[in-house]
């Protein structure tokens, strides 16, 4: 590392610490030669995942825009911000381990579903409702029939169906 001071080649690391972002180390370095003190920060280079939408256009990953879709999902539910970026993060990191540069929109929304469902049933739905693009309350109900456990009477069910259909 060059030495911003005087310029000279051989500096050495005093200090070597995580920074403030992840993916980021914060080094405290000394020139060998003026003996000046100076801070510098290494980043991991990430390649860009690019998104493949349905019209077959790219748009880079953008995590905002999975916080925003996943925090609309979980809006008025008792579900912590914490758990939403960790869920976030889990979805952008499995992304990005697959190594590979271009995702279907379609992978990243199923991600997004299948965590929403152990997450949260109704957030699970709100979310569904969107990407699965409901068009009436069969819809609904089709996709309720999934979440309904197994030990309700299909009695039960068919009331629930028949007030729909009112």
């Amino acid at each position: 590392m060059k030495c911003p001071f005087c310029g000279n080649l051989n500096t050495r690391v005093i200090d070597s610490r995580p920074g403030k972002v992840d993916f980021e180390v914060r080094r405290r370095r000394e020139c060998q030669e003026c003996v000046q003190r100076f801070t510098t920060y290494e980043r991991v280079e990430q390649v860009p995942v690019m998104i493949i939408k349905k019209d077959n256009r790219r748009e880079e990953f953008n995590r905002g825009k999975v916080l925003t879709g996943i925090k609309k999902a979980c809006e008025k539910r008792a579900i912590s911000i914490n758990l939403i970026e960790e869920t976030v993060d889990t979805i952008e990191r499995d992304l990005r381990e697959t190594n590979d540069r271009e995702i279907p929109s379609k992978v990243v929304g199923e991600k997004i579903i299948k965590a929403l469902k152990q997450i949260d049933d109704v957030a699970y739905v709100r979310f569904a409702s969107v990407y699965r693009e409901f068009k009436d309350v069969a819809d609904f109900i089709q996709e309720l029939k999934g979440l309904i456990p197994k030990e309700c009477l299909p009695i039960e069910f068919d009331a629930i169906s028949d007030k729909a259909d009112d």
